[in-house]
């Protein structure tokens, strides 16, 4: 599909922000490999042989019995002796790092948290999981999650925002009373007081925090359909008896979406901040998920410890600053204002 003319313009003076074009190119590389993180980190063979068969644990579960056992329970590929009964008639192909993030090692060399080590990259949290695999499924969970909470607010946003922007009058004015009394909840209070009634999960979470983040957008989208509507363009497609939905959709809304992109970045980081926040303090996924704010109060708990807050630290400013990176970029590249250089 060939790009118009003003789209090949803001292209070109995204791409010519060299540091907000390798942001995007390295974070979309580290979220690639964060999609397919059971092919990195897993406690279970990416592919073994066993008397001339394949099979592939990664993907299909077997019980001891396929694999020469006794018992018809899942088998433990870090058990000894069903290493040794596969290695004695076949081969065993593991991933580049042979935990998941919820395994607990059991043959550490001391006392979780463990340093890092050549078996554990970035060393062992207190409860004996290794941090690198962690680091990897946490940092896949935080970026989808905030990415379906972008969408969704933005959805939102730009529908409440069209309505309000385009017919005026009472229905702006209710609107934005509602938005007023709404924005001004303590979101982060009432967020922790919802997660302690129920038993939070990814999209209780995501429901949750999508009642209050949708507003963000709201006043954006009503500025440009308010000055969009009074256009001469609108006026005659009203006159030639053409439908206010379309007019909407055809003629206002991709003027708007220009200031809506702009934002989006923005909110990706706010998302992420947020749900690192739920995190720390206890009340956002449930325990055992990979969470880069649990991490972060890992470290809090054991300063004696420094990778654990060296890991969450790291992973979680690298994160953030490409997506700022970006966000600036875009941001740039939308302003009709600027004018690319060379």
């Amino acid at each position: 599909m060939k790009l118009s003319p003003i789209n090949q313009r803001r292209l070109a003076t995204f791409r010519s922000n060299r540091r907000a074009w390798w942001s995007l190119w390295i974070f979309m590389v580290i979220f690639l490999l964060s999609l397919g993180a059971e092919m990195i980190a897993n406690d279970r063979p990416l592919l073994l042989r066993y008397q001339g068969e394949l099979f592939f644990p990664a993907f299909i579960d077997y019980t001891e019995t396929d694999l020469g056992g006794d018992f018809e329970t899942s088998a433990d590929y870090h058990d000894p002796w069903l290493r040794e009964q596969i290695e004695s008639d076949g081969w065993i192909l593991w991933p580049p790092v042979p935990y998941s993030y919820r395994t607990h090692i059991n043959n550490l060399p001391g006392p979780a948290p463990t340093p890092p080590s050549r078996d554990n990259w970035l060393g062992t949290d207190d409860q004996a999981r290794d941090v690198f695999a962690r680091v990897i499924y946490g940092f896949r969970i935080s970026v989808l999650f905030a990415l379906c909470l972008t969408i969704g607010s933005a959805v939102l946003g730009v529908l409440v925002g069209a309505l309000q922007g385009y017919y005026g009058g009472k229905v702006d004015l209710l609107g934005q009373r509602f938005l007023e009394i709404w924005s001004s909840l303590p979101v982060l209070f009432l967020l922790i007081i919802l997660a302690s009634i129920i038993t939070p999960n990814f999209w209780w979470l995501l429901g949750i925090m999508l009642l209050f983040s949708w507003t963000s957008l709201v006043d954006v989208v009503r500025a440009e359909f308010l000055r969009g509507r009074n256009l001469e363009y609108v006026r005659a497609a009203r006159a030639l008896g053409v439908s206010n939905s379309r007019i909407m959709l055809r003629h206002i809304l991709p003027n708007a979406m220009v200031a809506t992109l702009t934002f989006m970045p923005f909110l990706l980081t706010g998302a992420i901040s947020t749900l690192t926040s739920l995190d720390f303090l206890g009340f956002g996924l449930p325990p055992g998920s990979a969470s880069l704010g649990e991490l972060v109060a890992q470290g809090k708990n054991n300063l004696h410890a420094p990778w654990l807050a060296l890991s969450a630290f790291g992973v979680l400013s690298l994160m953030l600053t490409l997506l700022v990176f970006i966000g600036e970029g875009v941001r740039d590249a939308l302003d009709p204002r600027l004018v690319r250089k060379g």
